[in-house]
C-alpha cells in the first residue's frame, strides 16, 4: 500500500484532527502517501437548529462512512463523543490516539464564574450533557443553543449574544487558540462525554491492509477506558443527544469508570461509581449503566 485517503470534515478543527493522524501514519510509514479528502456533512450545514432534532450527532459520520463504503476514500477520523455506540454495516472504529484533555472548559470573556453571573445570563451550548450538569449547580442561569464550529461559538460569546459558553478543552488545546480566561468543569461536578478528547480511525471492516497499517498509531490504554465508557451508552440504548456522562481513568491496574444521567433541566441527577480490572471495561460500563436504571434511569429516558 502507497496512498492512503483521509475523508475528513471541513472545519478548521476537524481537518487539524485529520492531519494529526495523517503524521502519524507518515512517522510509521516512511513513503506512504496520506491525503485529506474534505467533505461537508448534513451536521455541518444545516445550523439553525439543534443536533436533537435534526438526529443527533451521527450527522457529522454519514457522508464520511458513505465515502468508506464507496471507495472513494480509505479511512475517516471523528472526534469519538461524535460517533454513536454502534456502527452501521461495513464499517469498523480500527485505532484511538493518545487521549487529549477530555474536560469541559467554562469560557466567560470578563473572566467570570457561573456563581458570579446574574439570574438568566446566557450560556451557549447545544449539549443536554452539559446543559443539564449546569443547570444542576447554577439553576439560575439560561442556557441558549448554539451550533457552528469552535470558533463561531466563541465568536457569539465576544459579540455579547451570549454571556458565556461551554466548549472541550481538547479542541481549544489543538486550534492553539489563545483565551484570556478559561476555567475546567471537573468531576465531581461535571463529567465529560463518553469519547470526549479521543481522535478515533474508521475503516471499511474487511480491509485487513488498512487495518494493519493504523495498529501504528492506535493506544490500547485510551481504547481500555473508552470501552467503560461507551458500554454505558450502549447499554442505555442511547447516543450523543442524551444527557450522559461518562468517564473512565486507569489508575495503577484499575479502573475507575463513573457515570452519569441527568433531566435537562438537572432537577434530576443520577450516579454510578464502580472500580475494577483494566481490561473488565465493558463488564464495568455495563454495570455502570444498569445501577443507573435501577435508580431511576428509564423515568429520565422516557422524558426524553
Amino acid at each position: 500500500m502507497d496512498k492512503l485517503r483521509i475523508a475528513t470534515r471541513k472545519s478548521r478543527l476537524a481537518m487539524w484532527q485529520s492531519e494529526h493522524v495523517a503524521e502519524g501514519l507518515r512517522r510509521a510509514h516512511p513513503g506512504l502517501l496520506v491525503e485529506l479528502v474534505p467533505m461537508s456533512t448534513r451536521g455541518d450545514e444545516v445550523l439553525d437548529r439543534s443536533l436533537t432534532e435534526i438526529g443527533g450527532k451521527g450527522l457529522f459520520l454519514k457522508e464520511l462512512e458513505t465515502a468508506l463504503l464507496e471507495g472513494l476514500a480509505d479511512i475517516a477520523v471523528h472526534s469519538l463523543k461524535d460517533v454513536p455506540a454502534q456502527s452501521p454495516p461495513g464499517v469498523d472504529l480500527v485505532a484511538m490516539l493518545p487521549r487529549a484533555d477530555w474536560c469541559d472548559l467554562w469560557l466567560q470573556k470578563d473572566g467570570l464564574a457561573p456563581s458570579d453571573l446574574v439570574p438568566g445570563s446566557r450560556v451557549g451550548t447545544s449539549s443536554l450533557r452539559r446543559q443539564s450538569q449546569l443547570l444542576r449547580s447554577f439553576p439560575h442561569l439560561t442556557v441558549v443553543p448554539v451550533r457552528g464550529n469552535v470558533e463561531t461559538r466563541l465568536g457569539l460569546m465576544t459579540a455579547g449574544k451570549v454571556d458565556a459558553v461551554i466548549l472541550a478543552a481538547a479542541g481549544i488545546d489543538r486550534l492553539a487558540l489563545e483565551l484570556p480566561y478559561r476555567s475546567r468543569l471537573e468531576p465531581p461536578a461535571f463529567l465529560p462525554a463518553p469519547g470526549q478528547g479521543v481522535i478515533v480511525v474508521q475503516c471499511r471492516a474487511e480491509d485487513q491492509r488498512i487495518r494493519d497499517c493504523l495498529q501504528a498509531i492506535h493506544c490500547d490504554k485510551t481504547m481500555r477506558s473508552v470501552v467503560a465508557e461507551r458500554a454505558v451508552v450502549a447499554t442505555l440504548g442511547g447516543d450523543c443527544r442524551m444527557p450522559l456522562a461518562a468517564l473512565a481513568e486507569q489508575v495503577g491496574e484499575q479502573l475507575h469508570v463513573r457515570a452519569r444521567l441527568a433531566s435537562g433541566d438537572g432537577r434530576q441527577c443520577l450516579d454510578a461509581e464502580l472500580r475494577g480490572g483494566i481490561d473488565q471495561g465493558a463488564e464495568l460500563g455495563q454495570l455502570a449503566a444498569r445501577e443507573l436504571l435501577d435508580k431511576g434511569g428509564a423515568e429520565i429516558l422516557e422524558q426524553l
